[in-house]
């Protein structure tokens, strides 16, 4: 069942892939079926330049589960960065989900 479940954010990073070092402009993520990973459903994050022709990206195809934990990390993370006062512009910076 594809369940047409789709964010899309703009990022501002580097991301390393085979080709080397790309800037990214934006963050793909979907539940649905995995390309490669061994599940019947997967969240996938693809992070991107919008620039660059589609094989250049870094995609991820993760469990449910390990994607619970990993945004459970990244929060952990950013709050203590924030707590810590190095937020930096980042944290001033909001996301805009581009359609």
């Amino acid at each position: 069942m594809c369940t047409s479940i789709l964010e899309i954010v703009q990022t501002d990073g580097m991301g390393k892939g085979g080709e080397g070092w790309i800037d990214l402009t934006h963050a793909v993520v979907s539940y649905d079926h995995p390309h490669h990973a061994l599940f019947d459903d997967a969240i996938t994050i693809d992070f991107v330049n919008r620039a660059l022709a589609p094989g250049s990206r870094i995609a991820l195809e993760i469990s449910l589960e390990a994607a619970k934990a990993l945004a459970g990390a990244l929060q952990r993370a950013i709050a203590q960065a924030d707590h810590a006062g190095r937020g930096g512009y980042a944290a001033t910076a909001t996301a805009t989900m581009v359609r």
